[in-house]
């Protein structure tokens, strides 16, 4: 399907995640799988898929959190991953293939307005997918209606950015090193990382959108990647200081340095690892 059919309310997200966005994830995969695997682990657990449960993977971006979840519910399973991102979903889609999960499936769509079949879901989980939508509680009701009674929701978010080091630090470190005051911070409503780092307005959405058994617990874990140069790459593309620098290019050559030296500041033998905050958030469809 051509991804602009699902434009509708997130016109601005499906566009911003099929551009340069959805490109730069596409293209650095195999790194962001690698410094997010441990918290998409942790939720995994959290959700405890079985053999045999159909799950719905929202925002399941490269393919990553859909191959384990296939891997979780067998072939007597499903899953299917939800994405608005036709780059990410070309890698999806190459990579289901090659591992030959016939369990799996992948949808280009909008899990905000898309018409998922009444109940046709034991679970739903999402690794960072849910903090775009434009109308949250309408696009977690609507998740909620392909749940079946019972059925359980899990996603994890970040907490505020000045509790994630591993963000932070690089966009502080280019703001020091051009001796610019830091932008003004994102209304925290608006579509984006950080949309949910509030508990109580998480909380209220889920209410709002007809869920129980509301669980929101904090975690926190050091991340990182294999070695220094690709958590520089990491940190100059992807995050804060990615979405700065994919607005002023120009300024790549002046920070580079310096965001890597800050970097090796964290270099441990298992690599780069810096703090990063989360809410594990749990419900269940009444």
């Amino acid at each position: 399907m051509d991804h602009q059919d699902e434009a509708g309310a997130n016109s601005d997200q499906v566009a911003y995640w099929n551009a340069a966005a959805g490109q730069t994830w596409a293209e650095l995969q195999d790194r962001l799988d690698a410094q997010l695997q441990p918290l998409g682990e942790r939720l995994l657990q959290a959700l405890a898929p079985t053999p045999g449960e159909a799950v719905l993977d929202i925002g399941c971006g490269c393919g990553a959190t859909t191959l384990a979840l296939a891997e979780a519910v067998g072939p007597d399973g499903a899953v299917t991953g939800v994405d608005i991102s036709y780059p990410m979903l070309e890698v999806a889609r190459r990579r289901v293939g090659a591992a030959g999960l016939s369990q799996a499936r992948l949808v280009e769509a909008d899990a905000q307005t898309h018409g998922f079949a009444p109940g046709g879901f034991d679970a739903a989980f999402s690794r960072f997918g849910v903090m775009f939508f434009s109308d949250p509680a309408a696009a977690f009701a609507n998740i909620r209606g392909g749940l079946k009674p019972g059925g359980r929701l899990a996603f994890i978010c970040w907490r505020a950015l000045p509790q994630n080091p591993w963000m932070l630090v690089p966009v502080a470190t280019a703001l020091e090193r051009l001796a610019v005051p830091a932008p003004p911070p994102p209304d925290p409503l608006a579509p984006g990382p950080f949309a949910f780092a509030d508990p109580d307005r998480v909380r209220s959405i889920l209410e709002r959108a007809g869920y129980a058994q509301i669980e929101i617990t904090p975690h926190d874990q050091k991340i990182g990647a294999r070695d220094l140069d690709q958590a520089a790459a990491i940190a100059l593309k992807v995050g804060p200081l990615g979405a700065l620098l994919r607005e002023q290019p120009d300024k790549a050559p002046m920070v580079v340095d310096a965001v890597r030296d800050a970097l090796a500041q964290h270099l441990t033998p298992e690599g780069v690892r810096l703090d990063s905050a989360t809410w594990i958030v749990q419900a269940r469809a009444p």
